[in-house]
């Protein structure tokens, strides 16, 4: 089997490809090769298979056609510029965020083997804000331009999906938390640093009030929602090929709550309050609940508690962020 992740150089692509790369199969399928694709040429895991890495623009089919070899049977579509990125530079997140997604269905459509292709949306393609709860069939009326980019990518994968150019799994991923490394461009990018900072001894300012509620999972959930969607039987889809996976609704509060409970009072004393109006303007549109019966049918994961959230990125990521960032 061979697998393309676009967006190979992000956090989720360097976690998915490691994932792979332990693994050596897929849904029971060896795995003979993987390719790497972001704008630099990503770092390439030690894999049991080989590994090609390639760095290009993921709006220039060429380059995606190239990180798209005929044989390929899975495409994880990562790449992206994230919401705040995306609303500061409008000609910049519809470069990327949408001509990007044409480039991969042109490179699969061109495959002629009806690849399964799994493209990362976001809670950010729906409104509604801090009081909706939004049911499988809700309509998606995105309140920013990241949003409005990510639900035009899903009906152009589901329609290539009703084409039989490919098969698509569109998940609209939350808040994913707690992200390694340094804070991005990400209007929720905060959610992760309340954790993230104290952890690493640093203090932090968090832009929402406590009582903000934000729909969030952890990345070992993404990675298993991520290798759910790309071997499950998609005939229960139907025309539908957008997935809200069961996330967990939680208040800055309860998040604060959960680091003391992990970390100590000391660790959650480090977060401060300042309110950033942009920041909130921004993420005040987005639901912070789903209520995801159907990809629960659909054999997608539940999220683990906060708590446990908290301890996965001490478990996985924290001496890595510790020394990416010199502490």
């Amino acid at each position: 089997m061979r697998i393309t992740i676009l967006g190979g150089g992000g956090f989720l692509g360097k976690k998915l490809a490691a994932r792979l790369a332990r693994d050596g199969s897929l849904g029971g399928k060896p795995i003979t090769g993987l390719t790497l694709f972001d704008l630099a040429a990503p770092p390439a895991p030690s894999a049991p298979f080989p590994v090609q890495c390639l760095g290009g623009d993921v709006a220039d089919p060429a380059a995606v056609a190239a990180a798209i070899p005929a044989g390929t049977e899975v495409v994880f579509h990562l790449a992206a510029v994230v919401s705040a990125a995306a609303e500061a530079d409008y000609d910049l997140g519809m470069k990327v965020n949408l001509n990007g997604t044409l480039a991969v269905l042109q490179a699969c459509r061109a495959l002629g083997t009806k690849p399964r292709v799994i493209f990362t949306s976001s809670v950010a393609s729906f409104g509604g804000g801090q009081d909706a709860v939004v049911p499988d069939d809700g309509r998606q009326v995105p309140t920013n331009s990241y949003g409005a980019q990510k639900a035009i990518g899903e009906l152009l994968l589901q329609d290539a999906t009703r084409k039989g150019f490919l098969d698509a799994v569109s998940i609209r991923l939350p808040t994913v938390m707690v992200r390694p490394g340094r804070p991005n461009k990400a209007a929720s990018s905060f959610v992760s640093a309340i954790l993230r900072e104290p952890l690493l001894g640093l203090s932090t300012d968090c832009p929402v009030p406590p009582e903000f509620a934000v729909w969030i999972c952890s990345p070992r959930s993404a990675m298993e929602w991520f290798l759910h969607a790309a071997t499950m039987d998609t005939s229960a889809m139907g025309i539908d090929r957008g997935i809200n996976p069961p996330g967990r609704s939680a208040t800055v509060a309860k998040m604060l709550g959960a680091l003391e409970a992990v970390a100590g009072h000391a660790a959650r004393e480090k977060v401060g309050f300042v309110f950033d109006k942009e920041v909130f303007d921004i993420v005040v549109g987005w639901p912070a609940a789903f209520e995801a019966e159907r990809a629960r049918r659909l054999g997608f994961a539940e999220q683990e508690s906060l708590e446990d959230l908290v301890r996965a990125f001490i478990e996985d990521d924290l001496a890595a962020t510790k020394a990416e960032r010199g502490l």
